[in-house]
């Protein structure tokens, strides 16, 4: 599961054979499945095991693929706290990584429009994902304050801060607005950095093939002593650390 299988052309088609009639069938079987689960034990015990859905889907799927994941730094999270999380992005199986293997409740932050889409929407609302209308900064706010009465202990609020995935891997600039939702919910920033996953479904491509990937925690940084004014200094601290795990 290398650059040199990949580059082998009856290998390569025959693992083609097999993503079609047998990769993506599971994957929507197992999308459909998992996400009912997590909605159904949102609503009938607790929207905070609901995430159970979700570490079952992307294990099954990186189990599925296969994708041999390597996860360095575990020790840096402190299951009693909650943590923005900052990552790199170099694929969609970052995703898998990311809710399959990092021992956190992942809550994702959505655009406002995507609450009115079917089922999706309310899934996503069950399961205490937030959503913030990025056009209109006070409601913005708002919802920022709103989430924070709800978030426990043990919660990662998941952001790729590089906005969109790399095609080459190499970490591109940061947007500010982990950072500054950082700031307001007054939560400490947990850099984790994604390394492998471009090799096993490149950006803007079909190209779907087995292989290895890392996911590094590294420490968190506490946010205390920053502000709007000094963000940059933020953003710059947490871009070293990712680029440390690349």
């Amino acid at each position: 599961m290398n650059s040199k299988l990949r580059n082998n052309k009856p290998v390569y088609l025959l693992y083609q054979i097999y993503k079609y009639l047998g990769f993506v069938p599971l994957l929507v079987i197992s999308t459909i499945i998992c996400s009912t689960m997590a909605v159904v034990l949102s609503i009938l015990i607790n929207p905070q095991i609901g995430y159970y859905g979700g570490i079952w889907w992307a294990r099954f799927n990186t189990w599925t693929t296969p994708m041999r994941l390597t996860i360095k730094g575990s020790a840096n999270i402190d299951r009693n706290r909650s943590y923005v999380v900052v990552s790199n992005h170099q694929s969609y199986f970052d995703i898998l990584a990311l809710v399959g293997f990092l021992p956190l409740n992942l809550k994702w932050v959505m655009k406002q429009e995507l609450r009115k889409v079917p089922f999706f929407g309310f899934a996503c609302r069950k399961v205490g994902h937030i959503f913030v209308d990025r056009s209109n900064r006070e409601a913005a706010i708002a919802a920022i304050r709103k989430a924070k009465e709800t978030i426990k202990a043990g919660t990662g609020i998941v952001f790729m801060a590089e906005g969109t995935r790399s095609a080459t891997g190499k970490l591109q600039k940061f947007k500010k607005g982990a950072f500054r939702f950082a700031l307001d919910i007054d939560l400490p920033i947990l850099p984790v950095t994604i390394a492998g996953t471009k090799d096993i479904l490149p950006k803007n491509t079909m190209a779907l093939f087995p292989g290895r990937a890392c996911m590094t925690i590294h420490a968190p940084i506490d946010v205390r002593g920053y502000d709007v004014e000094t963000i940059d200094k933020l953003i710059s601290l947490t871009r070293k650390a990712i680029l440390k795990g690349l």
